[in-house]
């Protein structure tokens, strides 16, 4: 069979077929700055779904649509399993909503928030609490020495 005589795939349809995004295994633990987030992204979400729907919907443009439906799938699923985490117990403590500051052996000092993974952001010095970094970290004190990435920190400062 000649290639003239196949079907000519939709590449519109192809691209309406988003996969969902991935949703953590992990517990959704929150900051209340995270649960504010979450909400904003969850409206956003809806709003645009409510566009999709106005413009026509998947007769108008699949692709809006599909992102619409796999964004608010997505954020209500994160809403829905969401809990928010205040830090309880001695201030110097890293625990999951603290900022950690810490001196690695060759002088240089660096402070990042242990938060959600929705809310992790390590270029604006937020990390998840996932992360081998937070691992690493927490539960630890200020004065204690911990290891990261073959290399030895300092615990400095929590906040």
């Amino acid at each position: 069979m000649a290639v003239a005589f196949t079907r000519e795939e939709d590449y519109e349809a192809q691209a309406a077929n988003l996969p969902d995004r991935p949703v953590s295994a992990q517990p959704n633990l929150v900051t209340a700055s995270g649960l504010a987030a979450i909400e904003a992204e969850l409206a956003s979400a809806r709003a645009a779904y409510a566009a999709a729907q106005v413009e026509g919907g998947i007769s108008a443009d699949r692709t809006a649509m599909a992102r619409a439906t796999r964004d608010l799938r997505y954020w209500s699923a994160r809403r829905g399993n969401a809990q928010l985490t205040e830090p309880d117990g001695p201030p110097d403590r890293v625990q999951f909503g603290r900022t950690v500051e810490f001196e690695r052996e060759d002088g240089r000092k660096q402070s990042f928030r242990i938060v959600g993974e929705d809310e992790a952001d390590p270029a604006r010095g937020s990390v998840s609490y996932v992360s081998p970094l937070a691992h690493s970290l927490l539960g630890k004190s200020v004065g204690d020495i911990a290891a990261l990435n073959g290399a030895e920190v300092e615990i400095i400062a929590v906040r």
